[in-house]
């Protein structure tokens, strides 16, 4: 029950996480790519909402959902009887099952099947970045922290 509330605590706040990642998204993509003009979602979402305010207002839904999503499967780290190999592709199918079908509805990726792979290859190879930057930074942590007790240790006066 613990790692529930944990769940629905961390998807609550990441559902606002998820719409400013999402904002700030469109703003660079419309810098790079929109000519001087912000364009907040896809063309083709624009044309399936019917409006450039009801794209704004179901993207915004579906960025909310998908950063709820990453945030509430966060909890698989704290799974301790698992390993890691276990808790990453768990992970990763988790994110998957959000972003990718988020990403085809919103028109992200080309709705075709090289459109899917490439999203999928750019998505996977993301993952696989801030995965090894983690895992690096972790391995870093417990590095330093053990040249610190190993010092502690050092220079503590021996007992009796």
């Amino acid at each position: 029950m613990i790692m529930k509330k944990k769940m629905l605590r961390r998807a609550l706040l990441g559902a606002p996480v998820g719409l400013a990642i999402s904002y700030l998204i469109t703003i660079a993509a419309s810098l790079g790519w929109g000519g001087g003009a912000y364009s907040p979602c896809m063309p083709e979402l624009v044309a399936l909402a019917g409006s450039e305010a009801g794209a704004a207002a179901l993207q915004a839904a579906v960025a909310c959902l998908v950063g709820a999503g990453f945030a509430g499967s966060s909890v698989v780290w704290e799974v301790e009887r698992w390993g890691l190999a276990r808790q990453t592709g768990v992970y990763f199918l988790l994110l998957a099952l959000f972003m990718l079908p988020a990403a085809y509805a919103m028109h992200w990726m080309e709705h075709s099947l090289a459109g899917f792979a490439w999203y999928f290859a750019a998505f996977t190879a993301l993952f696989v970045l801030i995965w090894a930057a983690e895992l690096l930074a972790g391995r870093y942590s417990v590095r330093r922290l053990n040249a610190r007790l190993a010092e502690r240790r050092a220079s503590a006066p021996e007992k009796g």
